[in-house]
C-alpha cells in the first residue's frame, strides 16, 4: 500500500508549531510527503522542523486578527491551496482550548476525503477520526504529547528510535558578536502578552548581576522587541533584539549556558535544542501543558496566584504578583541548579524523554 500525501495544519503562533514538531515527526515516519499548513506566526517555525516537505501560509479568519471578509474569495484561496497539494488525508492540531471543525468543514469543501482531530463537540460527518479530551485526551497532557496522541490515533507513530523530544533543525551559526564567547546566558525578556512577562526592571537587574559575577548575557528579541531588549541589554550585555532569524535564535539558545524566558515562543526554541532553561512562567495558562518540554527546566513564578487558568492578557491582579515576586536571586539560584543537574546527567539523557513521555 502506498503511503499517502498528509496535511498536517496547525494555525497558530510560532511556539504552538513548535510544540507540533514530534507528531509532524510521526506523521512523516508514514507518509510520503507532508505539507505543514500555518498561519504567518506559525510559519517560521515549521521551517524549521524535521520531517516537513512543504510550508503552505494560510491565515485562518478565526485565529488571526484580520480584517479580510469571510467569504468566496478567502474559500477560492483555501481551495487552490488545497488542489496544488493533492492530500490524500489532512491532521489537524488543536490545542485544549480550540476546536478542529472551522478547517474540518474547509478541508471537507475542498475534497480532503479522511480528516482527523480532537474535538469537544460532536463533528458530525466532518471528522474521520475523532479524540475526545477528557476521554481520548487527559487534561494534563503537555502539548507536545497531546499532538502525538492526536497523530497516533490517524495512525501515525513515531519510529522507535525517534525519544519524541522537540527538535530543530540545526543550519545556521550565531552571530560573530556571540560565536566567539566561551560562555554566556542568554535572557530573552519579552512575552506576546504582558501577563506573560517579567518586569522589565527585574531584567535589568538580572543582566547586572550576571555582570557582576563575570557571566557575559546575550539579550535576544524579536523585531518587535527591539526597544525592549536594548532597555534590557544597556552597555554591558549583547543585544541581539531583532537581529536574528529564527534558525540563527536556535544557533544562539544551543550555545548558551543558560536561557532565562517567559512563556514564549523562543522557550520552545529553547528545549528544542537541548538548553537548560529557566522558565519565568505565569500561570493563566497551565505550566503542565505550556513547560518548556525539555529534562533540564526550573520554573520560577507562583503558579496558584489568583490569576491561575484566566487566560488573562492583562495581568489581572495588581501589581503582577505571579512574577514580579521572582526575585534575581531566584533566577541565579535555579541557574545553578540546572548546572548542578546537568553535571550529574549523562550527554545524551539531554535528549531522552520525560518521565510520562509518549
Amino acid at each position: 500500500m502506498s503511503r499517502p500525501r498528509v496535511l498536517v495544519a496547525r494555525l497558530d503562533s510560532f511556539g504552538d508549531v513548535l510544540v507540533a514538531g514530534p507528531a509532524v515527526r510521526a506523521v512523516a515516519a508514514g507518509a510520503s510527503h507532508v505539507t505543514m499548513l500555518c498561519g504567518p506566526q506559525g510559519a517560521p517555525a515549521a521551517d524549521l522542523l524535521p520531517g516537513v516537505d512543504r510550508v503552505r501560509v494560510w491565515a485562518a479568519p478565526w485565529v488571526t486578527e484580520t480584517a479580510r471578509p469571510i467569504d468566496d474569495t478567502v474559500l477560492d484561496e483555501f481551495r487552490r491551496l488545497v488542489a496544488e497539494e493533492r492530500p490524500d488525508e489532512a491532521v489537524v492540531l488543536t490545542s485544549f482550548h480550540q476546536s478542529p471543525l472551522p478547517l474540518a468543514l474547509l478541508l471537507r469543501l475542498a475534497g480532503v476525503p479522511r480528516v482527523s482531530g480532537a474535538s469537544v463537540d460532536h463533528p458530525g460527518a466532518l471528522l474521520d477520526v475523532r479524540l475526545r479530551p477528557g476521554e481520548d485526551l487527559p487534561e494534563d497532557l503537555p502539548e507536545p504529547e497531546r499532538a502525538l496522541r492526536i497523530a497516533a490515533a490517524a495512525g501515525f507513530r513515531l519510529p522507535p528510535e525517534d525519544d519524541g523530544r522537540l527538535v530543530v533543525r540545526h543550519d545556521a551559526v550565531a552571530p560573530p558578536s556571540v560565536a566567539g564567547l566561551e560562555r554566556y546566558v542568554v535572557v530573552h525578556p519579552g512575552a506576546s502578552v504582558p501577563a506573560r512577562s517579567w518586569p522589565e526592571s527585574h531584567h535589568r537587574e538580572l543582566v547586572a548581576a550576571y555582570a557582576e559575577r563575570g557571566v557575559p548575557v546575550v539579550v535576544t528579541g524579536s523585531p518587535g522587541e527591539r526597544d525592549l531588549a536594548a532597555a534590557v541589554a544597556g552597555d554591558t550585555a549583547v543585544d541581539l533584539g531583532g537581529r536574528t532569524t529564527p534558525a540563527e535564535l536556535a544557533a544562539v539558545l544551543a550555545g548558551a549556558e543558560v536561557v532565562v524566558v517567559g512563556n514564549t515562543g523562543p522557550a520552545h526554541l529553547a528545549a528544542a535544542v537541548g538548553a537548560p532553561i529557566v522558565s519565568l512562567f505565569s500561570p493563566v495558562v497551565p505550566a503542565v501543558k505550556w513547560a518548556p518540554y525539555a529534562p533540564l527546566v526550573e520554573i520560577l513564578g507562583d503558579q496558584a496566584a489568583p490569576c491561575r487558568l484566566s487566560r488573562a492578557r492583562e495581568c489581572p491582579v495588581a501589581g503582577h504578583p505571579c512574577l514580579s515576586t521572582v526575585r534575581t536571586e531566584d533566577v541565579l539560584a535555579a541557574h545553578g541548579r540546572l548546572l548542578d543537574r546537568a553535571s550529574r546527567m549523562e550527554p545524551r539523557s539531554l535528549r531522552s524523554a520525560p518521565e510520562g513521555a509518549a
